[in-house]
């Protein structure tokens, strides 16, 4: 989003959007809404019940205790249920603020499933992560708080102001005149303290994404004696994140305090007033007793809302960073087209791309690949070899022209049957936290253990995996297995689905030569009679290739086999000289 959008959202707008996700649970919402209706009622009841008993004792020489103690019953039965209505509805509230956040939540996640790879490029994996997990819950929190005031607050109001017509009008005429000051003062103040945690969410998520970019990479750290550096880009954000809470604390804290002044105000005018009607014989002790309870319970739900905007302004503005999230705009459109029985016949036709506007990285890219081709890719760092797969596999969509497979234009397809139909093994390998039978059965949950021993067996990883304590039962960890056994683990992915088409960019880097032997000739096996896209550096492992694509600045200025492109003793020729000169 940009800083010009973010800049027009304000926390009324963030209010409407989290209380379309609260309006999904209408019947929860009604229920404690009557609750909180049930619970004031009997509370603002009780004062009239002690005006009654007041005026019973007052006057001497008709002092009923009779009566007295009648209404101490009442007063007794009705705190009992109002207290257990109460009860109840805070129960609802916080099923109703769990079931919101883990609704949002749960539609920030969708939205990362379907955001193109350019918004999570282009923002720090520490800080999508603040949004979908410490923003919710500060909004968990902020709604917990809220709910229980808004609806006692909203309900208190009314039927406080009902019940204060029924004793005198004047009186409560002039409570009602008074109240838009208590709001402007609470609008002022609360406006500016949202933008003050507006930027200090911000900045917490810039000191998460830090932290995380330190912790995960402690090694290169240390290994460049980047210590002090780190430190002290920690510092800069965290003084940052220091001066925004203390604004944002400052502002929201004045709230209270300037509210309480305005509604003491207040209550000293109906003690005032009221007195000189009692003495004009309007009111009565007991009346006047009444109003002024109610005066106070009809200012006590904007000191209460007021006493918790800290939380309330904070958790909008958490929520304003994951609605930024959920809004983000999708990928391309999904096509409709299944991608089935393909044989690997790939057309690419002038095809333009660019990460940036007004960088072009590919200009009018042509390329035919017969079924069954291996096409090596290669070309010095950044010349467009990976973004060319990036567009094959669609993480990226061309700016214009076409890529093709058996006649079908790949953003025709839907993805989810496009990507079925690649094997795809990476220079980063990625092992999650499981068995290294869920590791390896990750494209094809449903296979059995002798498919799995049988891929394994291919991709020269068994070896390995056989030695475990639990063997494909083993638990692995991030730090379990070595660099190269986790390339295996992710070849023997590929091995098992079986996919028509394969992209292996630099898949065998991290991996020892005489493994690398082994694998060449499973990635033989796996490669016949299958279209097959290879980047390598080393270009002593893609000398078999039926094709050798040559780029530089994202155009093709070579293409061949091994042999021709040596004889022309052009770039290519360049390269493989100077790897040969740089091994030997």
């Amino acid at each position: 989003m940009s800083k010009n959008s973010e800049k027009k959202v304000s926390s009324k707008d963030t209010l409407i959007k989290v209380m379309r996700f609260i309006g999904r649970y209408k019947i929860l919402l009604a229920l404690s809404i009557i609750l909180a209706g049930v619970s004031v009622v009997l509370q603002l009841y009780v004062p009239i019940l002690f005006g009654q008993a007041i005026d019973l004792v007052i006057e001497k020489g008709k002092v009923d205790l009779d009566g007295v103690a009648l209404y101490a019953g009442k007063i007794l039965v009705l705190v009992l249920i109002s207290a257990l209505a109460t009860w109840i509805m805070n129960l609802i509230n916080n099923r109703l603020a769990y079931r919101t956040v883990q609704d949002i939540r749960a539609k920030a996640i969708r939205r990362i499933q379907v955001l193109p790879l350019s918004y999570l490029d282009s923002h720090s994996n520490g800080d999508t992560v603040q949004r979908v997990i410490a923003d919710v819950d500060q909004l968990s929190d902020g709604l917990l708080l809220g709910f229980t005031q808004l609806f006692s607050g909203i309900v208190t109001i009314f039927v406080t102001l009902i019940f204060m017509f029924s004793k005198n009008v004047l009186i409560t005429g002039m409570v009602i005149v008074m109240t838009p000051v208590s709001f402007l003062v609470a609008k002022f103040i609360a406006s500016r303290s949202f933008q003050m945690f507006r930027k200090q969410t911000e900045t917490r998520g810039s000191q998460t994404a830090l932290i995380n970019e330190m912790i995960g990479n402690e090694k290169v750290v240390k290994a460049f004696g980047y210590e002090e550096r780190a430190s002290e880009r920690f510092r800069e954000v965290n003084e940052e994140l220091r001066e925004y809470s203390e604004k944002a604390v400052f502002f929201s804290s004045l709230t209270n305090p300037s509210t309480r002044a305005v509604n003491n105000v207040i209550y000293a005018l109906v003690a005032l007033v009221g007195a000189n009607r009692i003495l004009s014989g309007v009111l009565t002790v007991g009346d006047l007793t009444v109003l002024l309870s109610y005066a106070n319970q009809y200012m006590k739900p904007f000191n209460d809302i007021s006493s918790v905007v800290t939380e309330l302004q904070n958790a909008l503005a958490c929520a304003a960073r994951v609605f930024e999230l959920i809004e983000a705009e999708p990928q391309s459109r999904e096509g409709d087209a299944e991608l089935q029985d393909v044989s690997g016949r790939v057309d690419i036709e002038h095809v333009d791309f660019s990460y940036v506007q007004d960088k072009p990285l590919i200009r009018d890219f042509n390329f035919h690949a017969e079924p069954g081709m291996k096409i090596a890719i290669v070309g010095p760092t950044g010349c467009g070899k990976t973004t060319l797969i990036n567009l094959l596999m669609r993480f990226y969509d061309v700016k214009s022209g076409s890529i093709k497979i058996d006649g079908q234009d790949i953003n025709d397809v839907s993805r989810a049957s496009l990507r079925q139909n690649f094997g795809m093994v990476l220079q980063e390998t990625w092992i999650k936290n499981g068995t290294v039978r869920e590791n390896i059965a990750f494209g094809k949950p449903d296979a059995t253990d002798e498919e799995i021993i049988r891929a394994a067996k291919e991709a020269h990883s068994w070896e390995f995996i056989r030695r475990m304590p639990r063997k494909l039962d083993t638990v692995l960890t991030d730090e379990s297995l070595s660099q190269g056994q986790k390339q295996l683990l992710c070849i023997t992915r590929v091995m098992l689905c079986d996919p028509s088409m394969l992209i292996l960019d630099e898949a065998t880097s991290s991996i020892d030569t005489r493994t690398e032997a082994l694998i060449q000739k499973a990635f033989n096996k796996l490669m016949k009679g299958r279209t097959s896209f290879i980047v390598a550096h080393r270009l002593s492992t893609i000398r078999d290739a039926d094709s050798i694509l040559v780029m530089k600045d994202g155009s093709i200025i070579e293409q061949g086999d091994h042999e021709t492109l040596l004889a022309k003793n052009g770039f290519y020729a360049e390269l493989y000289n100077s790897q040969f000169k740089l091994s030997a």
